[in-house]
């Protein structure tokens, strides 16, 4: 089992960036030392009620503090990006991990974006699998042409190459079964989000081995699964304790949408008792041993990413949960596997 840490990238407005960008360093450099695997940060764009750091230079940023970790993006919006541009950050970028950049892909679900970006909401998964397929062509050939839907590529001679061969992971983020069906139709790991119930994710994770098998795609050597997590001595304080921060971040994923995104009638807009419920690790360290261990044996994942500081919590509080992390939990949990 891997461990990863999610640096949080959404600030409260008003809140100095560069001190949370050298908050995030701060944070990093204690998460190398705690024992995680692997450190990843997400992308949005017109992110009220937050302001929110642009995903790929800040990993540049972070990559700096990250030592042997494994450097993740979780999620790239790729139908809002041009394929050539991110083929060539993304070559960038593993190169200043020196070959451990892992590349998570998303569709992404907020009109304002689309909006934005003056793409059509529905041209999303056209408009990934050609960037994908160019994207790709780019990595591993010496001279790409490509003339799609979407996207020209004239003919060109190609020198800008990741360290990866024949290039970085490839992840991709879903949230309704369609969407995980097709990331196993593709051949790519389905990166499990944070917001959906344990008993949801073990139906889900069902449908897609299905479709893996009925596409005759092989098994993908990662199986990563993202969760909000808060340590405390017992469940009843970290519960008390957490609810301030998460129960505002979900009021906000509410706004946006997200839970629209998912499959039956899930809804974050309700108390927060029930929104934790099966859906984020709040408890004790004894506790949080259990239920990644729990995840691992019966869920057969093997990367674990925790979200543990959210908008409006405090440097102070967020390093402490590292700490609790790296002296009661990832020992435990790497000694266990």
């Amino acid at each position: 089992m891997k461990l990863g840490f999610f640096v949080t990238n959404q600030y409260l407005p008003g809140e100095s960036m560069p001190r949370k960008i050298a908050e995030s360093v701060e944070q990093v450099q204690a998460a190398r030392e705690a024992g995680f695997d692997l450190i990843c940060t997400g992308q949005h764009y017109l992110a009220a009620p937050y302001q929110m750091s642009t995903s790929l230079p800040l990993l540049a940023r972070l990559a700096a503090e990250a030592g042997e970790m494994e450097v993740a993006a979780t999620v790239i919006l790729v139908p809002l990006h041009n394929p050539v541009e991110m083929a060539e950050s993304v070559a960038t970028m593993d190169a200043i991990c020196n070959g451990r950049f892992i590349l998570g892909i998303g569709l992404g679900y907020r009109d304002e974006e689309y909006a934005a970006f003056g793409i059509e909401r529905s041209q999303r998964v056209p408009r990934t699998r050609e960037a994908l397929e160019i994207m790709k062509l780019l990595w591993t050939e010496d001279e790409v042409e490509y003339h799609g839907e979407y996207y020209q590529v004239p003919r060109s001679k190609i020198a800008t190459r990741p360290v990866q061969k024949p290039h970085p992971p490839i992840w991709v983020a879903a949230n309704h079964d369609r969407a995980i069906r097709r990331a196993a139709r593709w051949g790519y790991p389905w990166l499990i989000n944070p917001h959906a119930t344990v008993s949801m994710v073990a139906e889900q994770l069902a449908g897609y081995r299905r479709a893996l098998d009925r596409a005759g795609q092989p098994s993908p050597p990662a199986w990563p699964m993202m969760r909000e997590l808060y340590l405390a001595q017992d469940r009843e304080t970290a519960f008390l304790e957490s609810q301030p921060y998460l129960e505002g971040k979900y009021a906000a994923y509410a706004a946006w949408g997200q839970d629209k995104a998912m499959p039956g009638n899930e809804s974050f807009s309700v108390p927060y008792q029930d929104l934790a419920k099966d859906r984020f690790l709040l408890g004790s360290p004894d506790d949080v041993v259990k239920e990644i261990n729990r995840y691992g044996e019966e869920l057969g994942v093997n990367y674990m990413i925790f979200r543990m500081q959210w908008p409006g919590m405090d440097q102070k509080q967020a390093l402490r949960q590292i700490e609790i992390m790296g002296r009661d939990v990832i020992p435990r949990v790497k000694n266990a596997g």
